[in-house]
């Protein structure tokens, strides 16, 4: 039998209560009301964990770092709870064959049911040659990868938008994910690195509703990514007012 979400949880130490909490301020952060509470409750009680796939192309691993590093002593301890992370060569003990083997596997058990989680881009130059992963090309291995994917989470600036490494020149030809695979839904969680409780969000929903967040035209989950920090800024008010500090120490600063 595969375990639920609250079953690792439960078996981790984790109380009723403290689960209620969790579920209450995941529907907060995903801007729901208190009546979903018990929805999510329930989703995350009866459903099996969702399999991912976590992939890794031209990227600098900040994504994986922010996520292992979060300031929320009980994000990455839900997300890898929530999450069946069978496979990510960062953080996997496995190597080699044995961890290309998992990906055959999850992917024939779990054809339809499972997430990739793209870190970094794959370049196309050269056939795909400047990104080797397990001895191939790693455009081929995320292309094979998704083909059966339910869905798929572009994690961070470098699959989102190409980033550093596809800026002009671009010699390598480093490509957004989602204009390499064009037949999937793709939810985009840019930043660099991107906050680690937006993943367990965008997680939770996908997990409650089954199905993808409401994105905004770029491919963003609406919920996390609807406002601009700038919106909420306490300075604002001096921008709105045209109050700029244009030296070190002007009078506007010292205002």
């Amino acid at each position: 039998m595969t375990e639920t979400f609250y079953d690792v949880l439960r078996r981790q130490g984790i109380t009723r209560r403290s689960f209620m909490k969790f579920c209450s301020l995941t529907a907060t952060s995903l801007g729901l009301g208190s009546a979903f509470v018990p929805k999510i409750a329930h989703a995350l009680e009866t459903k099996p964990r969702t399999p991912v796939i976590w992939l890794h192309g031209l990227e600098c691993t900040c994504c994986s770092e922010s996520f292992i590093r979060s300031a929320h002593p009980l994000t990455k301890d839900v997300v890898l709870s929530m999450l069946s992370l069978d496979y990510d060569d960062t953080l996997m003990a496995a190597a080699g064959h044995q961890a290309e083997a998992i990906i055959e596997e999850v992917k024939k058990k779990y054809k339809g049911n499972y997430i990739v989680a793209v870190e970094g881009n794959p370049p196309l130059n050269e056939d795909g040659m400047f990104c080797i992963h397990g001895g191939r090309p790693f455009v081929e291995v995320l292309k094979e990868t998704c083909a059966d994917a339910k869905a798929i989470i572009s994690w961070g600036a470098c699959a989102s938008y190409g980033c550093v490494q596809a800026a002009k020149p671009n010699p390598t030809r480093a490509t957004p994910v989602h204009k390499v695979i064009t037949d999937k839904p793709i939810v985009r969680v840019p930043g660099c690195p991107p906050i680690a409780e937006v993943m367990t969000g965008v997680v939770t929903y996908m997990l409650t509703f089954d199905r993808i967040p409401e994105l905004d035209r770029q491919g963003r989950p609406k919920m996390f990514y609807g406002q601009r920090i700038h919106d909420k800024c306490y300075r604002r008010p001096h921008f709105d007012a045209g109050q700029f500090v244009e030296s070190w120490d002007d009078e506007a600063a010292r205002k």
